[in-house]
């Protein structure tokens, strides 16, 4: 990749600092622009201990430039396995993924970044641009005027809402409920059953998948790890939803409750619900999560993610749901062909995201629509067969 020559570095800021907005300011500060990250959140992020299936996009900035190895930030599975009613298991193939936390990999980038480059505290609230700049507008009083805005501000992105206004996340129709547990706190028969697996139940118009990921701290030592799950329950849109996206102290979060804020006599039901539903390996797995949470899955799709010299990334162009375990490499993506196409521009930043914006909208909407149709075969139409191709992971499609 040629680099932005250096007499005359480009000045980019990224409106914000989970892992897409880590990728695309390393790969454009790499290409040889001067980058600044700002973030909304006081103080460096956390992911909950939540899980991601490995892509290459994902880490590829870690391997590739880093020299990380896999083995160092992950855990191997070694079978894909479904469980029936009783726990036992009715289907079983070879798994090639692993696994790793949003964690492990969080602090990876930031720390390859350097603190700093992040501006933690500046919450991005508006912009204007004209053929020379953009500037950049901060809830704090703070302002910037940069060659190129990158937003990577997630899916209830400020920036698509000034970009897009009507462009809206849409509710799906079900919630995931989320949690970790240490592995060392299942059973030893629980544990003979999850571990080395991702483990996938079904119940009607529901199904839940676990698996293994570093422990707090990025540990991988056996008694360390974590088993992370994802438990996809339908909820009505409505009085319904909106009395379970409310906190313990009464604040409404339509997109995700943190673990801790949600409210305790729905960690009660799903606890007992669990007992009643899941194959036995999978409730326990449940009731023994000390604080699982809850993210409304919903849909993002823009028609657009270039604006001049604005460009918008991640979930704040395209939300697809979890499905096809490829959000974060979406993001990541987006982040490495937008530092290509602004290298080989020359300085001419429009011209770089016209060039950029065309294969980006094309792969966040092949991935928001596969990732609806996988869901949609679980929860509603009940046509999820195990073993079937199309739902293997992949940013690029079943399997790539």
């Amino acid at each position: 990749m040629m680099g932005v020559p250096s007499r005359s570095p480009l000045s980019v800021a990224v409106v914000g600092g989970s892992l897409g907005g880590l990728t695309a300011a390393l790969v454009l500060r790499d290409a040889g622009c001067r980058v600044t990250v700002y973030e909304r959140a006081p103080a460096a992020l956390s992911g909950f201990g939540a899980g991601i299936v490995v892509q290459e996009a994902t880490v590829r900035y870690l391997v590739e430039r880093l020299g990380t190895a896999l083995e160092d930030i992950s855990v191997p599975s070694r079978a894909l396995q479904y469980l029936g009613p009783d726990g036992s298991v009715t289907f079983e193939r070879p798994s090639p993924y692993r696994f790793t936390a949003w964690n492990t990999v969080y602090r990876a980038l930031i720390g390859a970044l350097g603190d700093e480059v992040v501006r933690f505290g500046h919450a991005f609230v508006g912009l204007d641009q004209d053929p020379g700049g953009v500037d950049v507008r901060f809830a704090n009083g703070t302002s910037t005027r940069v060659d190129l805005l990158v937003c990577a501000d997630g899916v209830a992105s400020t920036a698509r809402r000034r970009l897009l206004p009507g462009v809206e996340p849409v509710y799906s129709g079900y919630v995931g409920w989320r949690g970790t547990v240490t592995e060392s706190l299942l059973s030893p028969a629980t544990f003979a059953t999850l571990g080395d697996a991702i483990t996938y139940g079904l119940v009607e118009h529901s199904h839940v998948v676990a698996y293994q990921i570093p422990g707090v701290g990025g540990g991988l030592a056996e008694g360390e790890r974590l088993v992370n799950f994802v438990w996809y329950r339908n909820v009505g849109e409505g009085p319904e939803l909106d009395e379970l996206m409310t906190d313990r102290d009464g604040l409404p979060r339509p997109l995700s409750l943190h673990p801790g804020i949600v409210q305790e006599r729905y960690v009660a039901a799903i606890r007992r619900t669990a007992q009643e539903v899941l194959p036995p390996p999978l409730a326990e797995m449940v009731v023994r999560t000390p604080q699982p949470f809850v993210q409304s899955i919903v849909d993002v799709a823009s028609p657009r993610m270039a604006f001049g010299r604005v460009a918008i990334i991640g979930d704040a162009a395209f939300t697809a749901r979890p499905h096809a375990a490829a959000g974060t490499a979406k993001a990541a993506e987006n982040g490495w062909s937008l530092a290509h196409h602004v290298a080989d521009a020359g300085g001419d930043v429009a011209a770089a995201l016209a060039a950029w914006e065309p294969s980006q909208l094309e792969l966040g909407a092949a991935l928001v629509a596969r990732a609806r149709d996988v869901g949609e075969r679980s929860q509603f139409r009940g046509t999820w067969v195990p073993g079937d191709p199309d739902l293997r992971f992949g940013l690029h499609g079943p399997g790539r």
